[in-house]
């Protein structure tokens, strides 16, 4: 005959062992629902049904705080607002590369980009039709950054500078329409990139961007990457 404690005991065990059971196949439905949950924390790539083109990246180096350009080809799409944040999509997914010359965090970099008309001068002269045709294409980009990607950005004067520097050089090179660059996060404005870099300004393309001339399909080839100016945003 088997005591009356040890067959209590047995019970106990066997109740406990059918409880654990089910706690943990709770647990590892309730984990397997979290990772389904969470976003891919890559920068997003273009979308692939897009015809794929020719684009020039200008990356910038840590080495030796110069930008190069850097060909490649990306699928865009036509749609001017969603074509330029794709294109921004790219160059944060080349800087989110192990081997990348500026590494930044794996995020989600920018959330939206806005191109609005660059007001006409009030003092530009009214006879001057051309000109005032010239400036009626030319588009400003207000370039929404997510709060994540900031938050997680180097600190540092040159690595700041070398980011805005990068952005407008891209615009520049695929979109020349674009002369003028602000910039928000989350939708609200923010005084620096990371402690440094200012965001509060309205950058000019043509004149805050190096001029480069000579191009690549890897920032380690033979190119004559240009110093960013002494001039730091």
């Amino acid at each position: 005959m088997i005591p009356r404690y040890q067959k209590i005991v047995l019970w106990l065990l066997l109740i406990s062992s059918v409880v654990m059971a089910a706690y943990l196949i709770r647990l590892r439905a309730r984990a397997q629902d979290q990772l389904a949950a969470v976003p891919d924390a890559a920068p997003m790539r273009a979308p692939v049904e897009a015809p794929r083109e020719q684009v020039t990246l200008m990356v910038a180096n840590d080495a030796d705080g110069s930008l190069a350009p850097v060909e490649r080809q990306v699928a865009l799409p036509a749609e001017t607002t969603t074509r330029a944040r794709a294109l921004l999509n790219d160059l944060f997914a080349y800087y989110a590369q192990p081997d990348s010359p500026h590494p930044l965090a794996v995020l989600p970099a920018v959330n939206d980009v806005f191109l609005l008309p660059v007001p006409a001068s009030k003092n530009a002269s009214q006879s001057d039709s051309s000109s005032a045709s010239s400036t009626a294409d030319n588009q400003i980009a207000v370039i929404n950054l997510n709060r994540s990607f900031v938050d997680h950005h180097p600190s540092g004067i040159e690595v700041e500078t070398l980011t805005l520097l990068s952005i407008l050089g891209t615009l520049h090179a695929n979109m020349p329409q674009i002369t003028q660059v602000r910039f928000l996060v989350d939708g609200q404005p923010k005084d620096t990139l990371a402690g440094h870099a200012d965001l509060t300004r309205t950058y000019l393309t043509a004149n805050d961007v190096p001029q480069v001339t000579t191009s690549t399909n890897s920032p380690d080839g033979d190119v004559s990457p240009q110093k960013a100016p002494e001039k730091q945003p």
